[in-house]
């Protein structure tokens, strides 16, 4: 069989049978056809597994104007953003700080920018560093805030 160069260009890249005939109006038994000449497995179907929480966290995200990450994902009763990776439940706030500050948050974490709900790992503080925040703008203003 001759398998046309575009369906053996996306069957390589690792799309399905019906990904293909939609792209480029063949039939989806052509594709699978095409498939089986070139020697692929089977297309898995599903959303790809992530090696890690934070490749999850990553692939839940989207980039925003400003160095701010919007959250994609699932969100809790609250919304709170969460997702669960290997069985085990994940805040999205609590990995992107551990991902910015390679250790665990102490107590809430927060996005500390202006962007509601900013998940960014530059962005998000734990209890202390709005502790210490406030210590600080204490001191330069005084009770004026």
């Amino acid at each position: 069989m001759t398998v046309r160069a575009d369906v053996a260009e996306l069957l390589r890249a690792g799309c399905s049978d019906r990904e293909v005939a939609r792209r480029l109006h063949v039939c989806e038994r052509t594709a699978g056809a095409a498939r089986a000449a070139l020697g692929l497995p089977l297309h898995k179907s599903g959303v790809k597994t992530a090696d890690s929480p934070q490749d999850l966290f990553r692939q839940r995200t989207t980039p925003i104007r400003g160095g701010h990450l919007r959250w994609d994902g699932y969100r809790t009763n609250d919304g709170t953003p969460f997702f669960r990776w290997q069985k085990r439940g994940f805040t999205a706030g609590r990995v992107a700080f551990v991902m910015r500050h390679n250790r665990p948050p102490v107590g809430r974490v927060q996005s500390g920018c202006e962007y509601p709900g900013c998940v960014a790992p530059d962005h998000v503080e734990d209890q202390p560093m709005r502790d210490q925040l406030k210590t600080q703008m204490t001191a330069i203003f005084g009770g004026a805030l």
